[in-house]
């Protein structure tokens, strides 16, 4: 947790902008949320500023955002055909996205952002939509200033706390990833056995 804090710390304002284009690009497995949760932290420590970090997420969040819509609306459906399972854009997500009406798609970008598994993928649906750029980029800021100052706030939250927190969980790490483990497991088992129900 130390270093990776202090990797954020070096990175500073910039590690920030670039996370948060990463996330707004939707990239597979990237975290952006827990980024934020470390620069929260951070702004708790005193190294960074509360208003700058959240301006430099705005700032990533917006690029990413208007670079993925820019290539939804101008690269267009043959790309997503193509390269759509990269980005987990199935076939079904892209023909919702084509038959999207242009008045329901304002609303679609800022409610599709809380949806998990579409979230990332909405500006990419949105310019695939024809969606006015000027309308697109006012659903997507208030998203993006929502988000920023929730994860901040989650991280200035557990900042004041981390060490409690560490003393708690340091002891118990293996006995909660045992406990994971068995839950996934039962998950797994689960949902095969329903599989084989059904044939």
């Amino acid at each position: 947790m130390e270093s990776v804090l202090n990797y954020l710390a070096a990175f500073g304002l910039g590690g920030v902008v670039v996370g948060t284009v990463l996330e707004a690009l939707g990239v597979p497995f990237f975290p952006g949320a827990v980024v934020m949760i470390l620069a929260g932290i951070l702004v708790h420590q005193g190294t960074l500023s509360f208003p700058v970090t959240l301006a430099a997420a705005f700032t990533g969040f917006t690029l990413g955002s208007v670079l993925a819509y820019l290539l939804g609306k101008n690269v267009g459906t043959p790309f997503f055909q193509r390269y759509g399972r990269y980005l987990r854009l199935s076939p079904e997500r892209l023909a919702q996205a084509q038959a999207l009406p242009a008045y329901s798609a304002g609303v679609f970008v800022f409610l599709g952002r809380f949806i998990p598994g579409l979230g990332n993928l909405t500006p990419y649906l949105a310019g695939l939509a024809q969606l006015q750029v000027g309308w697109f980029l006012v659903y997507n800021s208030l998203y993006a200033l929502g988000w920023g100052t929730v994860y901040l706030g989650v991280g200035m939250f557990f900042g004041a706390r981390w060490p409690a927190i560490l003393a708690f969980v340091q002891p118990r790490l293996l006995g909660l990833a045992v406990l994971g483990g068995l839950a996934v497991l039962a998950v797994v088992l689960y949902l095969d056995g329903r599989r084989r129900f059904r044939l």
